[in-house]
């Protein structure tokens, strides 16, 4: 196909769509259903419903191929591992007696049976469930719901391309099931995986698929080469199968790098690469190994992972490139748009100029239509929205409200010797320990309570004017006084507010910094039925007053305990925002670490000899390539200790992470210079409290011994387990008792039976070591 030929073919598309519809109306039938308010046959028609709607709105607005399989009730892992029939053994009488039921207990677990492992989606806030295999798994095919979905869209007279998890991505993503032995790697089981898929690629084409999107992210990551080699191996055999339909095997969220050639050589029909930020140089790497001749290329120039509007000009030009490296070019995001919200039309509290730099799936879904019509027909075809874009961008770049030269000064002025403690952590110890007098295995929590109906009702009561700040405020101390009380009564050491007040861990102290702006309707699935509102990082950042000292000093006012002050770190407030991208994250992160220290230093003035800064998101974070690690982790780490490092000695600095791979950033966790960090560890056995100890991990954690993701509440005697087992790995003057994570999801009967049966396994386990 010539240059000019393989234009005038280009079309749109996208990998994804969010999920909840555009007043979460998928979340709100989940969760009714699990309450028994809202039946099987209804959810199924409200899942229906929306996909159609979703389907609908893309061809609308000019989406020549729309995806399928995207959609899902919790999460698309999950999802593949039914497709292959992947069911944990401890799991199986549960989905042979209801499917739906059981696809929720692997998913939240039961009272008796522990659900599948959660894990962060690459380096993005979205979890995923880890698929649990082993020597003896056997997979069988079912493509029950990849079929039912294309047949929806096909009787709408829709193109329709089903999206599936490749088989390479799902075996890497996948952990050694329980009882297996831990050096047991997953890829050995490609050769049995193979035929599972060719069984789905079979169904879907009789079922009218044209094209099939098979999605290999894992490949954008490191990888040896006998990785490499499994992926050449699977897609020549699923490449050479007989009855198939067209293979477009997609990446996304940075560079190709070696897989790049092996992808390129494979007899499938298609790539569809990512060609935004790191990921740029997938344009060079193409051309380098002579590009796909006679094949299709789906370009993702439209940023699927932020919210900001895409160049067009600048994307109009790296796809004029591309058109001489492919048989045919078509238009994408970058990625599913399932990573952003749904329109940012709906913002009606925004700055009108600010909200000009907007783009969320709708806007980016009309950008795609743009770049595809201009990529076709030529630049006066979008003249008008070119020039519209060009203003845009102008007014984003030349704006005020993006910098702040008094912030910037004092950026500019931090030294090295601004981010140490001022004595190692061997006598912060002996001193922290001579203040707060706690007892070997302290018990804690992570911070948040459950937010319950009332607290909800509360914030909206006194968003309407329902109620005034004094009702609320009345409110809110009668829930502190319930958690302090509770807390007290059940044996906790150091306890917490609750965080009643607040909305959301990021959120909440976004609205209150200078530079960051809230939005009304951004929901982003965040894992299952947990959606966030990620506000939006547009300038510089200061904090005008304090945010957290009136709450925490009153709380601190009915316990003679130690109460934790709460803030949220540097890192994940921009990890879990939508980031600027117009100046480097280091920079950012250090204006943020700056506003966060002026708060950690009130904390103390007030009183508060505990701190919390949470960094749940340093992991998720991390470079998906080793080759830009050491930069990153050079600021992240100095942002946090920027935050923590101006209080005394005897002042305890905490920090939080959870669900992430922590093995590979142990180097990373020691050089924060916490002096206590508490991490997940009840789905994974005490996996990362075993990495701390490989490490030498010298200072205080409190590896998480209640899974506070699943519904069901953990036994004293389990739970004292676990402690024994995390006891095998770090020394007892050194380890606390605390749950995976905030409580805030979670309802006040299974989080008071936790929590007494965890501080009852603390005491156990202490009289234990008393007594040997």
């Amino acid at each position: 196909m010539t240059t000019e030929s393989a234009a005038a073919a280009a079309r749109a598309t996208v990998y994804g769509y969010p999920r909840q519809g555009p007043n979460r109306e998928l979340k709100k039938a989940i969760e009714g259903y699990w309450k028994g308010r809202v039946t099987a046959g209804d959810l199924r028609a409200t899942a229906a419903g929306l996909r159609r709607s979703n389907w609908r709105e893309l061809a609308g607005a000019g989406v020549q191929e729309v995806p399928t399989g995207d959609f899902s009730y919790y999460d698309h892992v999950l999802d593949t591992t039914v497709m292959v029939g992947a069911i944990p053994e401890r799991h199986r009488a549960a989905v042979a007696a209801d499917a739906l039921d059981g696809y929720f207990a692997m998913a939240r677990g039961t009272q008796d049976v522990a659900p599948l492992e959660m894990t962060k989606w690459f380096d993005t806030n979205y979890h995923y469930l880890v698929p649990e295999l082993g020597p003896d798994t056997v997979f069988t095919a079912d493509s029950t719901k990849q079929v039912a979905e294309l047949k929806e869209a096909l009787a709408l007279d829709l193109a329709a391309r089903p999206v599936l998890v490749g088989p390479v991505t799902y075996l890497l993503l996948a952990k050694p099931a329980p009882g297996v032995a831990a050096d047991f790697d997953p890829l050995t089981l490609l050769d049995r995986l193979l035929p599972v898929y060719a069984e789905v690629l079979a169904d879907l084409r009789a079922a009218g698929a044209e094209w099939v999107q098979l999605d290999e992210p894992a490949l954008v990551q490191d990888r040896t080469p006998a990785e490499l080699n499994a992926a050449e191996r699977a897609y020549r055999e699923l490449g050479g199968l007989a009855d198939r339909p067209k293979l477009l095997v997609a990446s996304y969220f940075d560079r190709l790098g070696d897989a790049l050639p092996v992808l390129a050589k494979a007899p499938v029909d298609g790539l569809a690469l990512d060609f935004t930020g790191a990921a740029a140089a997938n344009l060079d790497a193409l051309a380098a190994v002579g590009g796909l001749p006679g094949k299709r290329l789906v370009a993702g120039v439209v940023n699927g992972r932020n919210i900001w509007i895409n160049d067009l000009e600048k994307s109009l030009a790296t796809l004029g490139t591309l058109l001489g490296l492919a048989g045919r070019v078509d238009v994408a995001a970058s990625c599913s748009l399932l990573h952003v919200p749904i329109d940012a039309a709906l913002e009606r509290d925004i700055d009108p100029q600010i909200q000009r730099w907007l783009a969320f799936a709708r806007q980016k879904t009309a950008e795609i239509v743009t770049l595809a019509r201009g990529l076709a027909q030529g630049t006066d075809a979008i003249a008008a929205e070119l020039a519209a874009n060009r203003a845009d961008l102008a007014s984003r770049a030349n704006s005020p409200i993006t910098r702040d030269a008094a912030v910037r000064a004092r950026t500019g002025a931090v030294t090295d010797a601004d981010a140490r403690r001022s004595q190692p952590y061997s006598e912060r110890a002996l001193a922290q320990r001579a203040h707060l007098g706690l007892p070997l295995l302290p018990s804690t929590t992570i911070g948040s309570f459950p937010q319950t109906g009332e607290l909800r009702t509360a914030r909206a009561d006194l968003r309407s004017g329902r109620i005034d700040t004094a009702g609320y405020e009345e409110r809110i101390k009668a829930e502190i006084q319930e958690v302090i009380s509770f807390q007290e009564k059940t044996g906790l050491d150091v306890l917490v507010h609750g965080e009643p007040e607040r909305n959301d861990m990021v959120q909440y102290f976004a609205e209150q910094l200078t530079g960051y702006l809230a939005t009304q309707h951004g929901w982003v699935q965040s894992y299952g039925t947990r959606y966030v509102r990620p506000p939006v990082l547009a300038g510089d950042i200061s904090r005008p007053e304090p945010m957290t000292v009136r709450w925490t000093t009153y709380a601190q006012s009915l316990t003679s305990r130690p109460v934790k002050g709460m803030l949220t770190g540097p890192v994940t407030m921009l990890a879990w925002s939508f980031v600027r991208d117009d100046q480097p994250l280091g920079e950012t992160a250090r204006q943020v670490a700056l506003a966060l220290r002026d708060e950690v230093n009130d904390l103390e003035a007030a009183g508060t000899s505990v701190i919390q800064v949470d960094e749940p998101a340093l992991r998720e974070t991390l470079p998906l390539r080793k080759a830009d690690h050491a930069e990153y982790l050079a600021w992240a780490t100095e942002s946090f200790r920027l935050s923590t490092s101006g209080v005394r000695p005897d002042t305890q600095i905490h920090t939080h992470m959870c669900y992430a791979e922590f093995g590979d950033i142990v180097q990373a966790i020691d050089d924060l210079d916490a002096d206590v960090i508490s991490l997940e560890a009840a789905r994974s056995h005490m996996q990362v409290a075993r990495e701390l100890a490989a490490h030498g991990y010298p200072r205080e954690a409190g590896p998480g011994v209640y899974d506070i993701h699943s519904p069901r509440v953990p036994s004293a005697d389990e739970a004292a387990a676990l402690l024994r087992t995390g006891l095998e790995a770090i020394p007892a003057e050194r380890l606390w008792v605390n749950p995976d994570c905030g409580l805030k999801t979670r309802g006040w009967p299974e989080t008071r039976a936790s929590l007494e049966n965890l501080v009852a396994a603390a005491r156990t386990v202490r009289e234990e070591l008393a007594s040997s």
